[in-house]
């Protein structure tokens, strides 16, 4: 007889349904306050291309992809050869690419510019953490067709919004948008004589920049061969940040290097999105901010909230990723929610967990009640389920103490016991 597991894959989980009633209530929320900003829904599916998913796009990612084999005579065919792929699709590792390839089929039937949000489970080979795992939901929302810094400005208010409506029940009211530029980070490495070539990796030492600090920075710099001096000119405009402006940071890079356009765009997004968020949310000009993904062309973001370290969302404007599908550049910002590590934090506020709305009806019903009984409780039931309650009925257990407790951690509050007359 076959060995049956019942634990889940490594890395993914089961809901039970407390866990499922706090995961809609959110949805419900981030559909809500999205919807109010103009974002409408849509669905990409689960399974990419596998040469979409390995067009070195998604950074670090693309390392981490759950690959799909060919099937039947087209599988037996690559055996057969020796070489070559054996895959041919694969399971997403993000939104945004899938939403590129929607939008670039689309793009027809779409209006312009095209605010999109699309929600669903994305997959990634990762060594599984608290608040990390190999299938996760994640809710994005783009706005494709917007060249201004209108879309940026968008995306940061009514993420922000949406964050502050979740949180607010479980008393959190502060956290922090970091906002960057893909521009000045490329700026920076070229006016200390970095190669074009070479930002890309210069970007991923700097993307540690929390974790090792500047001193480590430079010797990873350092033992990957670049010129001491060039690392010490780099560095030295990341030291004694502070609280500083994008202009501030920016002062010692030549024009050449950097267009100054791009200063005061960052400027503009940050004054804006700061008169439509809640109070308690910081919006930080954040230089040391590089986002892993190698498709963004623009500003870049991510949220943070104090005493976890992890990011709860992030994005950013990726303006040549539809083009690949098209043959034609579409502007392109976007912003995703890590919806995993929302419901991590909500989890760990929530002492008695999420429990359905109050005023919910029980009927328990003794095991001698008689069918004429019992269709009178089907019919007041049905009534009042059209009225709008929820109602569940049950058979009466002999430790009811314990049913009753039972359901009333599930948020029941009203309980009907009925006996024989």
């Amino acid at each position: 007889m076959a060995k049956f597991i019942k634990t889940p894959v490594k890395g993914m989980c089961d809901q039970l349904p407390a866990d499922m009633r706090l995961r809609e209530h959110v949805l419900s929320m981030i559909k809500t306050s999205y919807s109010r900003f103009g974002f409408t829904q849509i669905e990409t599916p689960v399974m990419e291309h596998i040469e979409n998913l390995t067009s070195k796009q998604g950074g670090d990612n693309e390392k981490l992809i759950f690959k799909v084999m060919k099937r039947g005579a087209d599988l037996a065919r690559a055996i057969d050869a020796g070489k070559g792929e054996l895959a041919d699709s694969g399971l997403r590792y993000d939104l945004t690419l899938p939403l590129s390839r929607y939008y670039a089929n689309n793009k027809e039937q779409l209006p312009s510019p095209f605010k999109a949000l699309q929600i669903g489970p994305v997959f990634r080979a990762d060594q599984p953490q608290k608040g990390r795992f190999r299938m996760f939901t994640q809710c994005d929302i783009d706005i494709l067709g917007d060249n201004t810094n209108l879309a940026e400005i968008e995306l940061v208010a009514a993420t922000s919004d949406m964050l502050s409506r979740i949180f607010s029940e479980v008393g959190i009211t502060d956290f922090t948008i970091h906002i960057n530029d893909r521009q000045i980070l490329r700026g920076a490495a070229k006016n200390a004589g970095f190669a074009e070539e070479d930002i890309a990796s210069i970007l991923i030492s700097l993307d540690k920049y929390d974790k090792i600090g500047l001193d480590g920075i430079r010797a990873e710099l350092t033992e990957n061969g670049y010129d001491a001096e060039m690392v010490d000119k780099y560095l030295e405009i990341y030291q004694n940040l502070g609280d500083m402006s994008c202009a501030e940071f920016c002062r010692d890079i030549d024009a050449e290097c950097l267009d100054p356009k791009v200063i005061t765009n960052m400027d503009e997004i940050i004054s804006s999105a700061k008169t439509m968020v809640a109070d308690g949310v910081k919006i930080v000009f954040d230089p040391t901010l590089v986002r892993g993904m190698g498709y963004y062309t623009g500003p870049i973001f991510e949220v943070t909230i104090d005493d976890y370290n992890f990011s709860i969302a992030g994005g950013g404007r990726y303006d040549k990723m539809v083009g690949n599908f098209c043959g034609q550049d579409v502007p392109a910002t976007g912003f995703s929610i890590g919806f995993e590590r929302i419901i991590t934090i909500l989890k760990d506020k929530l002492e008695n967990g999420y429990k359905i709305d109050s005023d919910n009806v029980a009927i328990l019903i003794h095991k001698d009640v008689t069918l004429d009984k019992k269709l009178e409780i089907f019919k007041e039931a049905k009534e009042l389920r059209q009225a709008g309650k929820t109602v569940t009925i049950q058979m009466m257990r002999k430790n009811m103490k314990q049913q009753i407790n039972m359901l009333e951690s599930e948020g029941y509050t009203e309980f009907k016991k009925v006996y024989n007359d």
